[in-house]
């Protein structure tokens, strides 16, 4: 603990952000009150009951090159309830295919980048040899690209990998199936920096960087009640159904903040909520030209829920080709399902065609496509089927958003903003959530004058 005198701190927005930032300003000696306007923590990765059932509003995963998420669950005691696979392996079927449905797999061996993929990209059945081919060259090309050019932010990725020779079919069976999940966003939709972050990152930096990490329980037992129990362990003041009505300068010098009933002096005030909240509580001169903000897109996910009264999915989880399916995910045993039955969670990123159909619409598309993935699904019992919807539950990661990301550092002394929108070099992810945290509560400190090492240098 320093010796300064106690500061104080309000962090706005109970996100894996704001949840981030408070930890970090807490544990350098910061009096920190964390408020957040849901009555409960965790931003857009949540979960909420369904009868018997605990229900996440979406499929969330990671990566175990995400170092920062890693961090969080570490810090909040969460790591053994969300583990990564011992090694990729992404079992791909193609329901679309002439001769019929047809099952490949992404997977990785134990060899060093970019030999670990090679077995796997060599026999993976979606591709013709030549497409697999092309494969190699462009992901060789991609290695040598560096995402912080601020001149690749210009390009869609779907201009770059046609000139590097990529068909339609390798697109849609290869780099949408990665890119969709991880930037929500197609191709010709997704800015050319962001994903060679992903893709360099996440295939091509480490053997294993690109394995799979998933919650064994719901997201809200890690993102609420766990960072609930870490913050009031670092003595954070909690207030949730709490919303900040406005941030104004002291005659001292320090910051205000309104909220219902209550006003909060400090010295550091960290914004940690969506783009437009920001926009709206910024006070003038905080950023050069603040419209901006609201020039960042947002898009949408889609999640589609089913519970069958028999097990029609071996797998955890799989990934589809020829359907309008992205990914499906078995939730049965986080949920607390009993009796023999299973639910399943389609993830589907980048659905604005679907975001506002009705759920009758929805069941009428989704359950025959279940059943020519899942042979077994055929006559089984829907015991259940609900829609989850976030309208913006990612900012838009299009061609030119990048020059719109500000970063954590504001025109006005003692405010930082943080976010996964905000500039942290990754798409819209938890990881980039976290790192914005880091980046928010590590630029206050400095301002401070207060000792502060890095968390992921700190690790290392």
């Amino acid at each position: 603990m320093s010796d300064t005198p106690s500061q104080r701190a309000v962090v706005i927005g109970g996100g894996l952000a704001g949840i981030t930032a408070a930890l970090e300003l807490a544990d350098a000696g910061l009096g920190v009150t964390l408020v957040e306007g849901r009555p409960r923590l965790g931003g857009l990765a949540f979960s909420f009951r369904r009868g018997d059932l605990t229900v996440d509003n979406g499929q969330h995963v990671y990566l175990r090159c995400c170092t920062a998420y890693r961090w969080f669950l570490d810090r909040v005691g969460g790591a053994e309830l969300a583990p990564v696979q011992a090694r990729l392996d992404v079992p791909v079927l193609d329901v679309g295919h002439p001769k019929g449905p047809r099952l490949g797999r992404l997977r990785r061996d134990p060899l060093p980048v970019p030999l670990h993929l090679g077995r796997s990209l060599a026999t993976y059945p979606h591709l013709s040899l030549a497409e697999r081919a092309s494969v190699g060259r462009a992901a060789l090309a991609l290695k040598k690209l560096d995402p912080s050019d601020p001149a690749l932010d210009d390009v869609d990725f779907a201009t770059w990998l046609g000139r590097h020779g990529q068909s339609e079919r390798t697109i849609e069976a290869l780099w949408d199936l990665v890119g969709v999940a991880t930037l929500n966003a197609t191709a010709p939709h997704a800015s050319l920096g962001l994903a060679a972050m992903v893709f360099k990152t996440g295939l091509l930096s480490e053997a294993g960087a690109a394995d799979i990490g998933w919650a064994r329980v719901p997201l809200g037992r890690l993102h609420d009640t766990l960072a609930r129990k870490a913050l009031e362990s670092a003595a954070v003041r909690v207030e949730t159904r709490t919303k900040a009505e406005s941030i104004s300068r002291t005659e001292k010098g320090g910051w205000r903040v309104e909220l219902a009933g209550e006003t909060l002096d400090a010295e550091v005030v960290v914004l940690a909520v969506p783009q437009k909240e920001t926009h709206d509580l910024l006070p003038e001169g905080a950023l050069d030209e603040p419209d901006r903000l609201l020039d960042i897109g947002t898009a949408p996910i889609l999640n589609v829920h089913v519970v069958y009264d028999r097990k029609v999915l071996k797998q955890p989880f799989f990934a589809a080709l020829g359907s309008p399916v992205q990914w499906v995910f078995d939730r049965t045993d986080s949920s607390g399902l009993t009796g023999g039955g299973q639910y399943l969670a389609v993830s589907q990123s980048d659905a604005g065609d679907e975001i506002e159909l009705p759920v009758a619409e929805l069941r009428a598309r989704y359950l025959p496509e279940l059943e020519k993935l899942l042979p077994a699904a055929r006559g089984a019992g829907i015991l259940d089927f609900f829609v989850t919807r976030e309208r913006t539950a990612t900012f838009a990661p299009t061609p030119g958003v990048g020059r719109l990301r500000p970063s954590a550092r504001t025109r006005a002394d003692g405010l930082y903003l943080a976010g996964a929108w905000t500039a942290t070099g990754w798409p819209a992810t938890m990881e980039g959530a976290v790192r914005s945290g880091f980046s928010a509560a590590g630029a206050a400190l400095s301002a401070l004058g207060r000792p502060h090492v890095h968390p992921l240098q700190e690790a290392a």
